[in-house]
């Protein structure tokens, strides 16, 4: 929601840059202990924490913020459930990842569903290529917060909190080049009083909280079952464009997001069943 409220109070690369220096600063007194005792493991791998907290917090956050400049909110939040359905892809396309007849159906119906939200029914925004741009916008931040999820496995192997800490600062220091192109073309908008609001909102809950108690909930459930709850990010993203900023939810809305949340279901529900406890991995079978 704040990508919609922000435009006119705060610029995209304004606020993704005070957002995770907002989130670095408040999380430096939780982090320091961590960071310390893992300081060499961080140096090996400064690279790719940098490349990560580059991709999934930095370049997502300047993309999604610069869609809602051209887009709805709902249509933000219907993008968003795309996101596990291109991981399936990327998985498969990179590291040759098994995709089910239902894992398929489930890309298929979800794609379907961010086309016509992209469309907004009308078939001539395909053959004449007249997208909006806010939408391919934030299809392509998506893209890349599907890669990242992807490579988030693949981390160094360092206790959590140090390893968002890591991110934390690598998204603060990969998105001050942005915000000097913004700001060398007359385009930064520095923050109002409504805009410092959002900065706090966003550091101190997206940015912070949210994601202390995902790690939290992945530690106590499980990243299966964590997981599972972003599919809820385009109901309640829905939900809260028409309830807070009034935005209408008309047919082609309802059939996007029944498109989505159905792609989403038969991608979750269709998947490879998981080997018997014991079982070795497929490498060292005979």
């Amino acid at each position: 929601m704040t990508s919609r409220w922000a435009p006119g109070h705060v610029s995209p690369q304004a606020i993704t840059t005070l957002r995770w220096l907002v989130a670095s600063l408040v999380l430096l007194p939780l982090a320091v202990a961590p960071v310390r005792a893992e300081w060499p493991v961080i140096r090996r791998n400064w690279p790719f924490i940098l490349l990560m907290g580059g991709l999934g917090y930095t370049a997502f956050n300047c993309l999604f913020y610069a869609a809602g400049n051209y887009t709805g909110a709902i249509n933000l939040a219907l993008f968003q459930g795309a996101v596990p359905v291109l991981v399936i892809l990327i998985n498969r396309l990179c590291f040759g990842t098994r995709v089910t007849a239902g894992q398929m159906l489930g890309v298929v119906l979800t794609l379907a569903g961010a086309a016509l939200a992209a469309s907004h029914g009308r078939m001539a925004v395909f053959t004449d290529l007249d997208f909006n741009r806010g939408d391919v916008l934030v299809f392509g931040a998506c893209l890349i917060f599907a890669g990242y999820t992807v490579l988030l496995p693949r981390r160094p192997r360092m206790s959590a909190l140090a390893f968002f800490a890591s991110m934390a600062i690598a998204a603060t220091l990969t998105s001050l080049p942005p915000l000097a192109v913004e700001w060398s073309l007359g385009r930064t908008v520095w923050p109002s009083a409504e805009g410092w609001a959002m900065i706090a909102y966003v550091g101190l809950g997206p940015s912070l909280l949210a994601q202390l108690c995902y790690m939290r909930g992945v530690a106590a459930i499980g990243p299966n079952r964590a997981g599972l709850f972003v599919n809820l990010v385009p109901v309640f993203g829905a939900l809260l464009a028409v309830l807070l900023i009034g935005e209408t939810f008309g047919p082609t809305e309802a059939a996007a997001l029944a498109l989505v949340l159905g792609g989403i279901a038969c991608a979750e529900r269709l998947k490879p069943a998981a080997p018997p406890p014991g079982t070795p991995p497929p490498s060292s079978r005979a």
